[in-house]
């Protein structure tokens, strides 16, 4: 017994940045806007394909929500097809980003960062070969 796969991230924002970080994982990334359960609390659930993966979630008025700490978790990383267009894409939409190679695999990592400040990397396996 153990875990069978990923769930999802949950991104808690005030209402303002809530609706910048949907824009950017929607049009900067490629998520698409699905089914979510009717909770009390506003917000977004962001499938890839028909999995929900990245869950945005208004926090309350009196939630504090620093975007400016440094914490454990560093990047959240997203496995993707196609670097020469999303490339284009980030270009076009004005999003500075950074590209590395991973040693020895092959890959391309293009990075972003959201609006909060979390850091976003798109992985291109196999695009260096």
């Amino acid at each position: 017994m153990g875990p069978i796969g990923f769930g999802h991230i949950n991104i808690r924002a005030h209402r303002a940045l809530l609706d910048q970080l949907y824009s950017f994982y929607t049009a900067v990334v490629g998520l698409t806007e699905g089914a979510r359960p009717p909770f009390n609390r506003f917000g977004y659930w962001l499938y890839l394909g028909k999995h929900d993966i990245v869950h945005l979630i208004e926090a309350s008025p009196e939630e504090i929500r620093a975007t400016n700490v440094v914490t454990t978790i560093d990047h959240v990383a997203f496995l993707c097809e196609g670097p020469v267009e999303f490339e284009h894409r980030l270009q076009q939409l004005g999003v500075p980003y950074q590209t590395a190679a991973v040693p020895l695999t092959g890959q391309l990592q293009l990075v972003v960062t959201d609006p909060a400040g979390n850091r976003v990397e798109l992985n291109f396996p196999n695009a260096n070969n």
